[in-house]
């Protein structure tokens, strides 16, 4: 009996030395010339936003002595994998993805993007051809069926949440079943396929519409705006929580005073801004500033069961309250940290 507990206890120390040994590397801190590693949603191609993003992060390598390296992805989803597997250290991002970031993936708000023109938001728009079939929001509405849709991912605000929020879901539509067609993509690929007449409609955003028209100026100048929405935050600038606290702050603090410097070498790094699409500046942030794009996602979900078909208007009394739950339960999460 003896020497059978002692073989079990054997096995349960090994066990947990290789549990320990596995573990090790998470729990290890980072070597001091470790890499950052920036994640970055592009606007158009990967190759494009690592051409727009390089100049700026070459300036932070310098100022933190550490190479900066880029993870760029083609997808919403794609990034979120990364941040959720840690694989992500600091990150541009925006709505839902910044929100399930901050709230479940260790991140935190550090600066928020500040457009060119000053602001802080910007608007989702439905494009259409200037001269194509689709005259304005009543005529799209009045044909279920007829038209193509061109829209953006779940987790896109622009390119499908607020639509969804402010457009269909308010009248008991849902965009997947009310067109004809309907193709997923990023806003710059869905203008240049309304431009072509491969679709219809297409749901974008006032920068991204901006970018097309510096791309594409003779596909642009026969697109027009059917539909802007309520103003929308602009992107917000992450940083997981993990990281060495020191460098966390030199790393904010850095982009946070970014264009600001004086003389030419404020000049250049407003060059490097300016690279990036519609982005002047980072103003100082915290995770409150995610607080628009938690009561968004609430909005299309109170109007979905508002508006949706139940089998009884309990069911729908429940829906709603399930709804509010999960709002308040999101706020927590967010802000409560």
């Amino acid at each position: 009996m003896r020497s059978g507990m002692r073989r079990w206890r054997g096995v349960l120390l090994r066990g947990l030395a290789c549990a320990l040994a596995l573990a090790w590397p998470a729990l290890a801190p980072a070597r001091a010339d470790a890499p950052v590693r920036f994640g970055i949603l592009p606007i158009g191609s990967a190759a494009e936003s690592r051409a727009q993003w390089r100049p700026l992060l070459d300036d932070l390598a310098r100022e933190l002595g550490r190479p900066v390296t880029m993870i760029s992805v083609a997808s919403y989803a794609g990034l979120s994998d990364a941040i959720g597997r840690q694989r992500v250290d600091v990150a541009f991002l925006s709505g839902r993805l910044a929100v399930e970031a901050v709230s479940r993936q260790r991140m935190t708000v550090v600066a928020q993007f500040v457009r060119s023109d000053g602001a802080r938001g910007n608007h989702a728009l439905l494009i259409v051809r200037d001269d194509g079939p689709v005259r304005g929001l009543d005529d799209l509405l009045a044909h279920p069926g007829r038209w193509r849709y061109g829209r953006g991912e779940p987790l896109s605000v622009t390119g499908y949440i607020a639509p969804e929020a402010e457009v269909f879901a308010p009248r008991g539509l849902n965009s997947d079943t009310f067109f004809a067609s309907v193709k997923v993509d990023n806003h710059q690929n869905n203008a240049l396929a309304v431009a072509n007449g491969e679709i219809d409609v297409a749901a974008g955003n006032n920068p991204d519409l901006d970018l097309f028209r510096r791309h594409f100026p003779h596909e642009a100048a026969h697109l027009k705006s059917i539909w802007a929405s309520s103003p929308i935050p602009c992107g917000v600038l992450v940083v997981r929580d993990g990281l060495d606290g020191a460098l966390r702050e030199r790393l904010a603090a850095f982009l946070r005073g970014y264009g600001h410097a004086p003389g030419a070498a404020g000049a250049r790094e407003r060059r490097n801004l300016a690279r990036i699409p519609d982005l002047a500046e980072f103003a100082p942030a915290g995770n409150d500033a995610l607080r628009p794009f938690v009561d968004l996602q609430y909005a299309l979900l109170r109007e979905q069961a508002a508006h949706g078909h139940w089998v009884s208007e309990e069911a729908r009394a429940a829906r709603l309250a399930q709804v509010e739950l999960e709002h308040q339960r999101s706020l927590r999460a967010l802000l409560g940290r």
